[in-house]
């Protein structure tokens, strides 16, 4: 029986490095969305919101900008709806207004297929989801990130997407990784299993 709550203690605390990370949420607004056969863009958009940045909590603002570009067109149309490639850049950069860094928060890339979808509203208008997943580097850390998720909204009303539009909204995820805080809790786990294991043996 010691062994077991000793093991079941070990398991609990080694995996727990893996999952230290914190949500940061970016959005934008504005800009010019354009698309292509050689890709979709974001340019000149703002960052408004960020959310859960270290100690900041949620701030508002002229922030800085969000950009981005995706790899070329794989299938559909800009019309009603496509796939690209991934690729491309994402880059996240701050001005340094209410505490947001000044510069580059994140940069990476678009990690796998990006999807254009259009959907069409009860009232007969025209909403366009661009979706993707990134990979890139946090740069107050250096730390790789994987699996970030990023959401653009843009809608048209009764037309259709051609080659350009002003971007509605835009929202990014971000898992940062965190490996002194739950790393911490992860040792700290561990030296409880082994005060308990000597306590068991006395």
């Amino acid at each position: 029986m010691k062994r077991i709550v000793l093991m079941a203690l070990l398991a609990l605390a080694l995996p727990l490095a893996a999952f230290a990370t914190s949500q940061v949420d970016f959005t934008n607004s504005g800009g010019t969305l354009s698309g292509s056969s050689a890709g979709m863009s974001l340019t000149g958009s703002t960052l408004v919101v960020v959310n859960g940045l270290g100690s900041l909590g949620l701030v508002t603002g002229n922030l800085g900008t969000l950009s981005f570009s995706t790899g070329s067109l794989i299938s559909g149309t800009l019309k009603d709806g496509a796939t690209f490639n991934g690729g491309g850049s994402f880059i996240i950069t701050g001005n340094g207004t209410n505490g947001v860094p000044n510069g580059v928060i994140f940069n990476g890339s678009f990690s796998g297929p990006v999807t254009w979808t259009m959907q069409l509203t009860h009232s007969g208008k025209h909403n366009y989801i661009l979706a993707g997943s990134v990979i890139g580097t946090w740069t107050s850390s250096g730390s790789t990130v994987e699996g970030v998720s990023t959401q653009l909204s843009v809608n048209l009303g009764h037309g259709f997407f051609k080659n350009s539009t002003n971007l509605a909204s835009g929202d990014t995820n971000i898992a940062v990784p965190e490996p002194g805080t739950l790393g911490l809790l992860g040792t700290g786990l561990v030296g409880l299993a082994g005060a308990l294991r000597r306590k068991m043996k006395a």
